[in-house]
């Protein structure tokens, strides 16, 4: 008998959670979510259990994502194990978010997609020089969900969470403590003892770590009047008209990523930022996710990225220009009744 993909116990008073699938990179896949979510759900009232830890199994992590094949296959078909993927996928996210223990992730390595979704809702964040955070959705002709819309618009630097969604921009170390995606940095070489110390200590483990980092972006400030726009039109104009090495670069790698995966992301950024409640943008993202999924872009963008590997993905529409907007409007329209996300009680 195999191993479980996720492993759950209880330690002094830690229920810790381990993602255990190192040879996909830990992806989520919808057993892999139902069982994170009934371990929740059990020690959420459980007073023995005060905190909870999330890492991975193996030097290879943190998770990479989620099943992209799968959901590529199902798109391709009816959506409906794609939808059931988001809708499970999407009540963890949500029950980390509003979790009442203190949920620390140790984010060592891969960060991206679904991995994203399971710790950025954690209280306490921490990162290793091997940690690499990105959203890169927009390169498959998705856009970024489990969460993203709500996380990425409130990062502390203006239009930082902007870049990071159209450009699938990564961040790297101790980059993701000065962007606020992490609360703390350590060495990975401490990261076991680090690990130990929280189950044996608590919180206190955590006093002393680094919890500052360098300058991400070129010049400060540069990100507002570059991607402080309600367009995608708005913000290639911007780099443009700049004309410096570094916002040439940007705008180069927003022509190469999906139009439609484009205008999806700054709309869903824009709308999330007003949204006072975790749970409706959650909503907004399962209309995305199950209706993005069968587009022509999305099953291009995995061919190009994943399948093949070429990285040269043929959009459709193939510019800003040609995307229609009723067609976008659409993707955002509400399901029909009894097909909505809720969230878990």
């Amino acid at each position: 008998m195999s191993e479980a993909e996720v492993l759950t116990r209880v330690e002094n008073g830690v229920g810790r959670i381990t993602l255990n699938r190192p040879k996909a990179l830990h992806a989520l896949n919808l057993g892999m979510c139902e069982i994170m979510t009934t371990a929740l759900l059990d020690w959420r009232d459980d007073d023995v259990v005060r905190s909870v830890l999330i890492d991975h199994a193996g030097e290879r992590g943190f998770c990479a994502g989620g099943d992209i094949r799968m959901i590529a296959a199902s798109g391709a078909t009816d959506a409906v194990e794609a939808r059931a993927f988001f809708h499970a996928e999407y009540r963890l996210n949500d029950l980390l978010f509003r979790y009442p223990k203190t949920v620390v992730a140790v984010m060592d390595g891969i960060v991206m997609g679904g991995g994203v979704g399971i710790s950025m809702p954690a209280d306490v964040r921490i990162a290793t020089e091997r940690t690499t955070f990105a959203m890169p959705e927009t390169g498959i002709g998705l856009f970024p969900d489990v969460g993203g819309g709500w996380f990425l618009p409130r990062l502390p630097e203006p239009e930082l969470g902007t870049w990071l969604a159209l450009t699938g921009a990564r961040l790297k170390g101790r980059d993701t403590v000065a962007a606020a995606v992490a609360t703390h940095f350590v060495g990975s070489d401490g990261v076991e003892a680090l690990k130990t110390a929280l189950v044996a200590d608590g919180l206190s483990a955590l006093d002393g770590l680094a919890t500052d980092g360098d300058p991400i972006v070129p010049v400060p400030g540069i990100l507002i009047p570059l991607f402080g726009h309600d367009t995608v039109e708005g913000v290639l104009a911007a780099l443009e008209a700049d004309g410096g090495d570094w916002p040439l670069a940007q705008r180069a790698i927003l022509t190469s990523r999906s139009p439609q995966s484009l205008k999806v992301t700054l709309r869903q950024l824009r709308e999330s930022a007003r949204m006072t409640s975790f749970a409706d943008n959650m909503a907004m993202e399962y209309r995305l996710g199950g209706r993005i999924v069968r587009t022509h872009d999305f099953q291009e963008g995995v061919r190009a990225v994943i399948v093949d590997k070429d990285n040269a993905p043929q959009w459709s529409p193939a510019t800003l220009a040609e995307v229609d907007d009723v067609a976008i409007e659409a993707l955002f329209a509400p399901l029909p009744e009894g097909e909505e996300w809720t969230p878990l009680a």
